[in-house]
């Protein structure tokens, strides 16, 4: 009889010939020589295999084997989204400063591996493959200029930059044939091949700023409609947006008044801007180098493993490795996570895009460690690649909600300060920062996507209507961003509307879940059995993670 499992690994086989760039990302071997098809064609066979694999586990939803009916449930809840999406041709519009076909394509290299031959073998087959994929995913944006559904002005000048950056002298590919030659591979073919890269990249830069940017809407934000349809695919749940953004304000002034008490611990004779620019620009307080920041990262996460694991947390073998790692230039800034293989074989690992510093402040980074790494993402997406017995393929390797894996991330920074990990002053106040940051993210992401006004005792812009210049000013001034952080950040959330929200939204959710399971236990609440069934179910929807918490 087949099972849900067996529909799943079906499915993720199929899925990753349909997907190869999005396979090596999440760890699937065997098609890293391989480009997907952003065509219409590529995205209607993904669309059909979602379709098909949803009618065949519909029968299985009511099955009596309580693992294999909830597989079928978060399977067929995903696969359901995906259709939908698909059929509202959200493929014809997908380009924006962060998460879009072109990120993929040039963002896989970064995991993929440069030791043997046949590693650069696959490497060259990708970089000679751009000129199909960039032809390909041209097509589907004509067919949504021809439909007059576009992308943002603003989103298509930020891809147009990251293009021309990576078709440029300066090109994040340029230094694949030294490294090709450093393992024994001939840099040359390495070299053209990269040139070809170049070359595509180049004709599709040009033809974005042709073609694409005269088509582009004008409108940065995207309206209620798209806006609550972007909730339901990143949080996994239904909310008030007005109720939302309302919350949102309240915990921006909680927190601003948090860290005034807090940096009084570090000099009380100082503001908090003041104490934030000693934290800056003090020498003692940084890594003068990159190698010194990761490191120092490193370290954090090393010691967090030793000390939690056991006594907070079960933590698989597999999972006491955590890479660090900085980012080539040209993407986006920040920091993010990828896990590892499903195979476990590539570890999972922490990217830092700091843009043009070199000398690194550590007050906020402490917190953001333990958000990427460990026990935020990598404990959370390695535990559920090890979970075999419990979850499908799919689920291990695909399925993904932000609300519950970013919710965990943020609860996690919270949790270590729970259990004392933030020893100093200044990495407290990094934590507070980083809750502040997210905090800001609600009310500008809500704020700018449906038109909304700014309070009257709002620190900054009060009474105004959100634009993207204001925006850009609450990132900097109260989310505590650099400035081109700031800018990065806010085309981020025009772009990729709701999945800022989940941040903080997803810990609120997760807080509220254990404080009703607090309250259900009474004296026998077993803070690590919560952790642990929250972790081996992975990233799934939060209306669905509450009820099976609950």
């Amino acid at each position: 009889m087949t099972t849900v499992f067996d529909i799943s690994d079906h499915l993720t086989e199929r899925w990753a010939d349909l997907a190869p760039i999005s396979a090596t990302v999440f760890g699937i071997a065997g098609r890293d020589h391989l480009a997907t098809d952003f065509s219409p064609g590529g995205h209607a066979a993904r669309a059909d295999l979602f379709r098909r694999t949803r009618d065949e586990l519909r029968p299985h939803l009511d099955g009596e084997d309580p693992v294999q009916a909830r597989s079928a449930k978060v399977l067929t809840g995903f696969l359901e989204a995906a259709v939908e999406d698909y059929e509202a041709r959200l493929w014809a519009r997908d380009l924006n400063h962060i998460a879009s076909p072109f990120q993929d394509m040039q963002d896989v290299f970064d995991v993929m591996p440069r030791d043997s031959a046949e590693d650069w073998a696959a490497i060259i087959s990708r970089l000679r493959s751009f000129d199909e994929m960039l032809a390909g995913y041209r097509r589907s944006l004509e067919v949504g200029i021809d439909a007059g559904d576009t992308a943002a002005a603003r989103q298509t000048e930020s891809v147009i930059e990251q293009v021309e950056a990576t078709a440029g002298e300066q090109s994040r590919f340029g230094v694949f044939p030294a490294q090709a030659a450093a393992a024994g591979t001939d840099a040359a073919e390495v070299a053209a091949a990269v040139d070809e890269a170049r070359q595509a990249l180049s004709g599709f830069a040009d033809w974005l700023r042709r073609v694409y940017l005269p088509a582009s809407t004008a409108e940065d934000g995207v309206g209620l409609e798209r806006y609550l349809r972007g909730v339901d695919r990143f949080l996994g749940m239904s909310i008030d947006p007005d109720d939302t953004y309302e919350w949102g304000w309240s915990e921006v002034h909680r927190l601003r008044s948090d860290m005034e008490q807090t940096a009084a611990d570090i000099d009380p004779a100082m503001t908090v801007t003041e104490v934030i620019e000693l934290l800056e620009t003090d020498p003692a307080r940084s890594a003068a180098t990159r190698e010194e920041f990761v490191a120092f990262v490193s370290a954090l996460q090393q010691q967090a493993i030793t000390q939690l694991g056991g006594e907070h947390f079960d933590v698989h073998p597999a999972l006491k490795t955590v890479m660090v790692s900085i980012a080539p230039p040209g993407g986006s800034l920040g920091a993010w996570y990828h896990g590892p293989s499903e195979d476990l074989t590539r570890p999972g690992s922490i990217w830092y895009a700091p843009g043009e510093r070199e000398r690194l402040p550590y007050w906020q980074e402490v917190t953001t460690a333990y958000h990427e790494g460990f026990p935020g993402h990598h404990l959370q997406v390695g535990t559920a690649v090890v979970q075999r017995d419990r979850l499908s393929r799919f689920e291990r390797a695909v399925v993904w909600y932000s609300g519950s894996g970013e919710g965990w991330a943020l609860y996690a920074e919270r949790l270590m300060d729970e259990l004392g990990f933030f020893e100093k002053p200044e990495y407290r106040l990094g934590l507070l920062a980083s809750q502040l940051f997210r905090a800001t993210r609600v009310v500008v992401d809500i704020g700018c996507h449906l038109g909304k006004r700014i309070p009257a005792d709002a620190p900054l812009h009060a009474g105004e209507t959100w634009s993207y210049e204001r925006a850009v000013d609450y990132m900097e001034k109260v989310g505590l961003q650099a400035r081109d952080i700031a800018e990065s950040e806010v085309k981020r959330y025009l772009g990729w509307w709701a999945q800022a929200i989940s941040y903080k939204v997803g810990e609120r959710e997760i807080l509220d879940i254990r404080e009703q399971a607090m309250r259900g236990a009474g004296t026998s609440f077993d803070r690590k059995d919560f952790h642990r069934r929250m972790l081996q179910g992975g990233a799934i929807r939060l209306d669905h993670l509450r009820e099976e918490m609950l």
